[in-house]
């Protein structure tokens, strides 16, 4: 199975589902705290320490991510059980930088370590493609 995960940016909209499926999970990011509102941030992404340590340390990201880690879960197994070949879960925040950026990260690691899939991680703001 693939499971497909984007970051984006609402602002230039939810990304399309190309696998014929009709979409998937969205989980919006822009609730938690936004490291892109202090000038130390502005020019870093979710992959950078600082970024990282800043949504890790202020706590809310990782209660949000509780509940994503859970409700993907649940789906990622029953489609396993059902031989269902694809699966896209969507990250979005204000610019597709900081918060859905990490949290893409967070779920393909998290995904990579419990389940035996193939994991498609597009950071679509950044330009950034890689299969895990």
């Amino acid at each position: 199975m693939l499971v497909t995960i984007y970051s984006f940016s609402y602002k230039k909209g939810i990304p399309a589902d190309a696998s014929g499926n009709g979409g998937g999970y969205v989980f919006d990011c822009r609730s938690t705290h936004n490291p892109g509102k202090y000038e130390q941030y502005k020019m870093l992404t979710g992959l950078d320490q600082p970024v990282i340590e800043f949504l890790e340390q202020d706590g809310e990201i990782l209660t949000f991510l509780e509940h994503v880690d859970a409700l993907v879960d649940h789906h990622v197994a029953r489609f396993l059980e059902r031989d269902f070949a694809h699966l896209q879960v969507s990250f979005g925040c204000t610019g597709g930088q900081h918060r859905s950026v990490y949290c893409a990260e967070h779920l393909a690691m998290h995904l990579k370590e419990k389940y035996d899939v193939q994991i498609k991680l597009i950071h679509r703001e950044r330009g950034i493609e890689k299969t895990i």
